[in-house]
């Protein structure tokens, strides 16, 4: 069968610049709206952290979508081709667990450091200017890895599809991204996550009901299990109990289980865009927020791989496989083509297409998320910082574009020489946890654990990274003879590389917090709270706009601040027990007693397997889709209707002054506008004194 591209280069070109403008003109009306009608101004407070006061539903949504890498759907089908049916639970668990621990962080950040903007300004509060240098480069480094990942996994399936050159993909595919984000900022991630979410699961759907319930070879899961309990039977797969590919006892899946876990500690922990996201998230909404994100993710790359993994390894079988009569290379695979081979399998030109929206949704939202991460970074811990400490709001947000701009060039250019030179998403994904993880424990700890020392929490990520890079790099030598991509690619070495990088800081930071000359810190925590939001009357001045009645600016009174600190306080309880619980549910009592056991799935037991999958998506349906909607119905409405009015006015009837839209109920800040006729104080005094 050809096995070229089933789309020519123009669906590939029209996808990357055509959705890119729909998205920045829709993210234009968007900010127009927020101003004219909810009274928001975009400061450079408002851009960096959306004001304090999103819901969490949106917050959910938002760590969704962004959680939804490219690699998420096609890694996480590549490893259920390579190990069966474990591999796609091996992925979600080995990485939902990090976002519903990251709560627990999120909690501490509101409880500890309520105005800052980055967690970098945290670690520089408590540490000083040297150990804030080094985590600057840590997650720097995840930022860069991330994206890196986006662009090579995306542009590969562009490629694999139209024929679009790699090279152009990854220029051009940032233009649109970076448009739209410059105009709204981060508020711009979280409504357009809301989209990405909508179609990402829409998707879904149409896969897992196509191989489930409608293709003439497959139809059914009994079918599916049929189809693969043959091929066990003449192809069986090592390390797997029986050769089985229905079974969770899977050598090759615990290894990727163990890097999945190790590395996505640091691409959650160490990625500034997460810590915005809490930022973002008002206090009493970035606890369920998070944990509800976490639970909403589980079932993406759960089904998708469970659909599109296992489909790939039933339909190679027949001539509708592109490949067909042969498998798919190993290149491929670790490129992350089986998803996007099996929906040309399932639905040809159609499949096709749905894949390109889907890498582009998935690509799409936490590429836009890794850039509001760096320019922050930029602006905020290294301008602001070190450059110009007295800079006003428009200076900020001068910065804020230009670094966004820079790291997507930059980013543009390091993927295209990945791509020549041969490295794949796959390679990226199992590596990075080598190269950030020894920085995850210390930075958690600078915000639960008063006694971490200087020394220990500037040390420990060094330390631990030349023992991870050294450990990776010996492993490989002496089992294969060689350094090459394939050889220190392979599960083995990074398996030991990850492991190192993420323990030894275990043993590092004791001894570097209670070994004589060093002492525990005894930190108060006092510092962090001095971190201050930035004073933007010169952005409210120029537009004629009273800040104290934008949303998120308004003075709090002491009373106020008490409250919302008893409140964290109970959340960061509730936070620990519960994410315990859920990880312990999700890593050791649902998978090992099956991995422990060796149990091969029944055609009944794998059939069940799939409609929780599909269930479980439903319920994320629900989180991702309609709790944002009903949790912002009254703005909704209110905004609708005064939209409504205004065209009438437009249209000859009564023009709707900016005094009446913003009568009404007050409520939460960031679910209504206060009302305009409310006095406030101290207008001319920052709103964070």
């Amino acid at each position: 069968m050809d096995s070229g591209p089933v789309l020519n280069q123009g669906w590939g070109y029209g996808l990357i610049i055509g959705l890119g403008v729909l998205f920045a003109v829709f993210m234009i009306i968007i900010t127009w709206s927020l101003k004219r009608y909810n009274y928001e101004l975009q400061t450079s407070e408002m851009f960096s952290t959306a004001g304090r006061t999103l819901k969490s539903g949106l917050v959910a949504t938002s760590v969704t979508s962004t959680w939804t890498w490219a690699a998420t759907l096609l890694q996480s089908s590549a490893v259920a081709y390579k190990y069966g049916v474990s591999g796609p639970f091996w992925y979600a668990s080995g990485a939902t667990v990090q976002i519903i621990l990251f709560a627990t962080l999120a909690i501490e950040l509101k409880r500890r450091a309520p105005n800052a903007h980055t967690f970098l300004e945290v670690v520089k509060a408590r540490y000083g200017p040297t150990t804030h240098v080094v985590y600057i480069v840590f997650c720097c480094f995840c930022n860069i890895l991330v994206t890196a990942m986006l662009l090579t996994g995306g542009s590969a399936v562009i490629h694999n599809l139209t024929g679009a050159p790699v090279a152009a993909a990854v220029f051009l595919f940032p233009l649109g991204v970076v448009a739209y984000t410059l105009f709204g900022g981060i508020k711009a991630t979280f409504i357009t996550d809301y989209i990405n979410s909508l179609v990402i699961i829409l998707i879904i759907f149409l896969f897992a009901f196509t191989v489930y319930a409608s293709n003439e070879i497959l139809g059914s899961p009994g079918r599916v299990w049929e189809i693969l309990t043959k091929l066990a039977a003449e192809r069986p797969l090592e390390g797997n109990a029986g050769g089985s590919y229905l079974t969770m006892k899977s050598q090759g899946g615990a290894e990727f289980f163990i890097i999945n876990i190790v590395g996505n500690f640091g691409t959650v922990f160490l990625d500034n865009g997460y810590y915005n996201k809490a930022i973002s998230a008002s206090p009493v909404d970035a606890l369920p927020g998070y944990v509800l994100g976490g639970i909403a993710w589980f079932a993406v790359p759960w089904l998708t791989a469970t659909t599109m993994g296992l489909a790939g390894l039933a339909l190679e079988q027949f001539d509708v496989w592109p490949t067909y009569p042969n498998r798919l290379a190993k290149a491929d695979v670790d490129a992350g083509l089986v998803l996007p081979n099996a929906a040309v399998a399932l639905l040809g030109q159609g499949g096709g297409i749905a894949t390109l929206f889907l890498a582009f949704m998935a690509i799409m939202s936490t590429y836009s998320s890794e850039l509001i991460a760096v320019s922050s970074i930029v602006t905020y811990d290294v301008y602001k910082t070190y450059i110009n400490p007295n800079a006003t709001g428009k200076q900020l947000m001068r910065v804020n574009y230009i670094g966004m701009v820079c790291f997507a060039l930059f980013m543009a250019a390091f993927a295209t020489a990945l791509y020549y030179i041969g490295i794949s998403m796959g390679y990226l994904y199992v590596m990075m946890g080598v190269i950030i993880s020894s920085a995850v424990l210390p930075a958690t700890l600078t915000l639960l654990w008063a006694d971490q020392s200087w020394a220990a929490a500037t040390f420990a990520p060094v330390i631990g990274f030349i023992c991870s890079v050294t450990s990776w790099l010996v492993r490989t030598k002496v089992k294969f003879g060689e350094l090459t991509v394939d050889t220190t690619g392979h599960n083995d070495p990074m398996l030991i590389g990850n492991l190192v990088s993420l323990l030894a800081p275990v043993v590092i930071i004791p001894l570097l917090t209670y070994l004589p000359p060093f002492k525990p810190q005894k930190y108060d925590w006092v510092s962090m709270k001095n971190i201050r939001k930035v004073d933007d009357h010169d952005i409210a001045d120029e537009a004629h706009v009273d800040l104290e009645r934008v949303p998120g600016e308004s003075h709090h009174e002491p009373t106020d601040e008490e409250q919302e600190q008893a409140k964290l306080a109970k959340a960061a309880k509730i936070a620990r027990w519960l994410t315990v619980g859920l990880t312990l549910s999700l890593l050791v009592l649902w998978p090992m007693p099956m991995f422990g056991s060796g149990y091969v799935f029944s055609k009944g037991f794998f059939t069940g397997w799939v409609v929780v999958g599909i269930t479980w998506l439903f319920g994320s349906a629900f989180i991702c889709v309609f709790l944002p909607v009903i949790e912002s119905r009254k703005t909704i409405v209110r905004t609708t209707k005064m939209m409504f009015q205004d065209l009438l006015g437009l249209a000859g009837g009564k023009r709707v002054r900016r005094e009446e839209a913003l009568e009404g109920e007050v409520v939460v800040a960031g679910t209504d506008t206060p009302p305009l006729k409310e006095k406030t104080s101290d207008v001319g005094v920052k709103s964070a004194d």
